[in-house]
């Protein structure tokens, strides 16, 4: 078997060996292979696709925000003159004391919709902070509603300060910590709470700005799985769908930063995927058997040009080795039977006297030079013949197989 035939068969079994373990990880992988995060881009059952192809049916213009929180001061989120609102939902990176305070300040311009435990310092700077309740679950029930089996469940609470200056994390009020002045509020209307009176989501009314502002305890409020189970769905389209053109979604703390590319993301996958890991070990043994193939041991060799001998050269070759071993007459007869073999139809087995064929042969030729080489055969093939005996037969072979051959 060549050596690029083994490498060939190698490969695919591993790629065999490399389906089947992701295909049995997949299988054993009770971890939902879903990206977790709350990103309009995904699809998946934690995603935010959802809520932002509803939003466009509705007509609602979609916008993705995808730079730093800083630059939020200088954008022109609020170029145009329709009512838009901000959706922060459910950072996958907690925002900082300065972040959340510079989104905060943000709702001077348009209305925001902060959800989620890790955009709790932006909630912070209105006067609520976002309690986890851990793997305990509520349902999240419209104040004026009962619950159903469509009501969905939430595992954090919304509790109310009584700070009106907010710092970050840290707690400390110097200059080098961002603070955050809590505005007065006009209007607090509560949108869902749990089975036990707690607040789960709220809409505030900015008394300077007249701008609003809501802030949900838990952003699987907004996730695809949720809103096509649950009455989650009717709840986050009212939030937009009813009073704005505009929905401006942040994802830059979602890993989704403006200077990321298909590249990248496409990396980050085959890192986190059983199938990405897949395509890896298949990438280098491949590269593995690009380099087993083309790499040259040694000087390379001279190549031999053989060339193919006749039917004569072989025949002479014979009559050669006979009348060494002294069987001319043999040799003769072997010598005028190959003629036959090689006169005959294809397919076709000699049979009879090889002399009387000969004889035949004879009438049946019609130039001068077949009739002399079938006489010089005719004569050789008496017995006792000396050693020049068996060249001559090659020849005349040779000349009546030129006179006959088709």
């Amino acid at each position: 078997m060549r050596p690029r035939t083994e490498i060939a068969i190698a490969v695919s079994l591993l790629i065999v060996l490399g389906v089947g373990a992701g295909l049995l990880g997949r299988r054993q992988n009770h971890v939902p292979p879903a990206d977790p995060r709350r990103s309009s881009y995904l699809t998946g059952p934690d995603g935010a696709r959802g809520l932002s192809d509803a939003l466009e049916r509705l007509g609602v213009e979609v916008e993705r925000f995808r730079r730093r929180t800083a630059s939020l001061a200088d954008s022109d989120l609020t170029a145009g003159q329709d009512p838009a609102v901000f959706l922060v939902l459910d950072p996958s990176y907690e925002y900082d004391g300065a972040e959340g305070t510079e989104v905060a300040a943000f709702a001077e311009r348009e209305d925001l919709v902060l959800a989620g435990i890790r955009a709790a310092s932006a909630m912070r700077c209105f006067g609520f902070n976002v309690e986890g309740r851990g793997s305990d679950s509520m349902l999240a029930i419209a104040p004026d509603r009962v619950a159903s089996p469509r009501t969905p469940w939430v595992h954090a609470v919304l509790a109310s300060t009584s700070d009106s200056v907010v710092t970050d994390s840290a707690g400390k009020e110097d200059a080098t910590q961002a603070r955050c002045m809590v505005p007065a509020i006009t209007t607090a209307d509560t949108l869902l709470v749990s089975s036990g009176g707690r607040v789960i989501a709220v809409r505030l009314t900015l008394g300077g700005s007249a701008h609003h502002v809501v802030l949900v305890s838990d952003g699987r409020l907004f996730s695809n799985e949720a809103m096509r189970e649950t009455d989650a769905g009717p709840f986050a389209l009212g939030l937009v769908a009813s009073g704005y053109h505009r929905a401006i979604f942040e994802e830059y703390h979602h890993g989704f930063s403006s200077s990321g590319s298909l590249l990248g993301a496409v990396f980050s996958w085959s890192l986190r995927s059983p199938w990405g890991w897949a395509v890896w070990q298949m990438v280098v043994v491949g590269l593995l058997a690009l380099i087993a193939g083309a790499i040259r041991f040694g000087p390379p060799r001279m190549v031999i040009n053989r060339k193919r001998r006749s039917p004569l050269e072989h025949v002479r070759a014979l009559a050669t080795a006979l009348a060494a071993a002294h069987g001319h007459d043999v040799a003769v007869g072997s010598i005028i039977q190959g003629l036959r073999r090689r006169l005959s139809p294809a397919g076709q087995r000699t049979r009879g006297d090889w002399k009387q064929w000969l004889g035949h042969l004879e009438e049946n030729v019609r130039t001068a030079r077949a009739r002399d080489a079938v006489r010089t055969l005719d004569s050789l093939t008496t017995p006792s013949q000396p050693a020049v005996s068996v060249l001559r037969a090659a020849n005349a072979v040779e000349d009546l197989w030129e006179e006959l051959r088709p």
